[in-house]
């Protein structure tokens, strides 16, 4: 190697030597003041944190923030990538808060490797009132025909005669935390609410409280964050129409549900039995589809099958979902064989006829005289 190149070698080694010491030394730190407040939205804190105090010398680099949260108890933590110093998220009010966020530096500064500093925690946890028995039990909500809400509950175990429910909800677009104005109630007590109009809520973050105050008793809150869409219960599928095709096969079609569900978010079961008597019907189901026609080969079929089907929210437009109630329809077919022997009965009848009527004849010829002719069968 001659000399010239062994000197450029020489500089190009101690020039990356000199950056990497340089890139290994850049250090930021963690953000400050990391705090998490409760505006009063039943879930939906706020969380805000200020810029590391050095980071106007990184002017040549692009700062990010990493910013994850959880309640005590999850084990995953849900992550964000930001520039933001604010964030409201949503949290279960019963459990602990916890939140995590870190600096995240790259570009010129850093050699274009990004570094990260050390973390900052904070939790927060509301002040717990009244025992844990006190609380609603068996608290359920659905989401009828995507138009209403129904939730029910049902009293704590130590909530005293006379108690008051009430029932409160928030979600992103409402200024402030609204209450129930229909209630579901038995002898006098709250046990359920209907909220309507809260397509404005579907896909987001619905909180809600339920709440109950007694004389000389301290009630422990139930908080809950729902998401519509995975509460949502059509209506059963209308016009459900059944028939028979020459080639023996069963041509099923009926229509979507009336009300809000979206037609393109359902998914539907198919079942058929072979006998009418519900009670004793043995349903074999059919797998599950986003049509609204269906057919099925039916071999061996019974002269009497019914067909139910019913309806729930597909996953491209929830997670989950209640089924609708079953639609249901029963009628009878004829089977190629009962045709060909409803075909063969009159033949069968009419050579029989002819039989009898031959006998008859050959009857009354051996009982008539020689020689006197037979006028008729009449007397015989």
């Amino acid at each position: 190697m001659a000399p010239w190149q062994l000197r450029a070698l020489s500089v190009a080694l101690l020039w990356g030597c000199v950056a990497s010491s340089s890139s290994s030394h850049t250090a930021v730190a963690p953000p400050q003041d990391l705090q998490i407040t409760d505006p009063g939205l039943l879930g939906s804190l706020d969380v805000e944190w200020k810029p590391p105090p050095n980071i106007q010398t990184f002017s040549e680099c692009t700062v990010k923030y990493r910013f994850e949260y959880r309640n005590t108890g999850d084990r995953d933590w849900k992550v964000t990538f930001t520039r933001k110093l604010k964030f409201r998220v949503g949290f279960d009010l019963n459990r602990t808060a916890e939140v995590k966020v870190q600096t995240l530096l790259e570009g010129q500064c850093t050699d274009d490797v990004e570094v990260q500093s050390d973390w900052v925690y904070a939790t927060f946890q509301i002040p717990l009132q009244g025992k844990l028995e006190s609380e609603v039990q068996n608290f359920h909500c659905i989401y009828h025909d995507w138009e209403y809400l129904k939730c029910t509950w049902q009293p704590g175990l130590l909530a005293p005669r006379g108690v008051h429910y009430g029932l409160y909800y928030w979600y992103e677009g409402l200024d402030h935390a609204a209450q129930c104005d229909d209630y579901i109630q038995d002898h006098g007590i709250n046990i359920g609410c209907m909220l309507q109009n809260l397509s404005q809520a579907e896909y987001k973050d619905l909180s809600i409280c339920v709440n109950g105050s007694a004389a000389a008793t301290v009630l422990r809150p139930l908080y809950v964050t729902l998401r519509l869409h995975n509460l949502a219960k059509p209506s059963p599928p209308k016009q459900l129409v059944v028939s028979m095709s020459a080639a023996e096969e069963l041509q099923v079609a009926w229509s979507p549900p009336g009300g809000g569900t979206p037609p393109q978010c359902l998914e539907y079961e198919v079942q058929l039995a072979e006998d009418q008597r519900e009670s004793k019907a043995a349903w074999v189901s059919v797998p599950t589809q986003m049509e609204t026609t269906l057919t099925i080969s039916r071999e061996n079929q019974s002269r009497v099958s019914c067909v139910r089907v019913r309806g729930r929210t597909n996953i491209f437009c929830a997670d989950q979902g209640f089924w609708s109630e079953w639609t249901q329809e029963c009628f009878s077919v004829s089977r190629k064989e009962d045709q060909q022997l409803l075909i063969l009965i009159p033949v069968i009848l009419s050579l029989s006829s002819s039989l009898i009527i031959f006998m008859l004849i050959g009857q009354c010829k051996k009982r008539s005289p020689a020689g006197k002719p037979v006028h008729a069968l009449a007397g015989c």
